[in-house]
């Protein structure tokens, strides 16, 4: 563990500089606690989400499983192959998890009206639904809006996503671009 940090943490900081990925160094029983944590959250998602008991809970999440969406995307011959389940599991779970989107989606579209966004912004290539809730509950509710935030504001107001500054970065640019062609012509 010492030799992985290095002096006042050098060797970690030079090979997140080298690999541009943000490293953290973990015992083997803090990393043993987080696995088994998440673990346990995945697992009470698919009992809350899917209504299926604690084995078949665990059966997911042990071949890989982490998301509603992995389940209902993946090809219903390739979920019943896990052992254990049969073709009218498969397609059972695969139909919940199809449920459980559609119905998401359609709450956040509603919630998305009762917000007020323009459809410019909801069309906008690159913004997952929940992020656009979360935007809209900021009051960033035109492509103009979006286009006026920073990188950093973004990120603020969408913690605990995926998105990169990177990322951010280029989608605020991308929202820009129409203001270019605006002055083009």
């Amino acid at each position: 563990l010492s030799l992985a940090i290095g002096r006042r943490g050098q060797n970690v900081r030079l090979a997140s500089q080298l690999s541009t990925w943000s490293i953290d160094i973990l015992t083997e029983a803090v990393e043993s606690e987080r696995r088994a944590e998440e673990f346990k959250s995945v697992s009470q998602l698919f009992i809350d989400v899917l209504d299926v008991e604690e084995v078949i809970a665990h059966l997911l999440v042990t071949e890989g499983f982490s998301t509603i969406e992995e389940v209902a995307f993946i090809p219903v011959g390739d979920l019943a192959s896990i052992e254990g389940f049969d073709e009218n599991v498969a397609q059972e779970l695969h139909n919940r998890a199809n449920t459980w989107l559609q119905a998401r989606q359609q709450e956040q579209e509603s919630k998305l009206k009762e917000l007020g966004m323009d459809a410019s912004l909801i069309q906008f290539a690159g913004l997952k639904p929940e992020w656009l809730v979360k935007l809209g509950e900021a009051k960033v509710l035109t492509l103009d809006d979006f286009a006026d935030l920073s990188t950093g504001e973004l990120l603020e107001m969408l913690p605990g996503s995926d998105l990169t500054a990177d990322a951010a970065g280029q989608l605020i640019m991308n929202a820009r671009a129409s203001w270019f062609e605006e002055e083009k012509k």
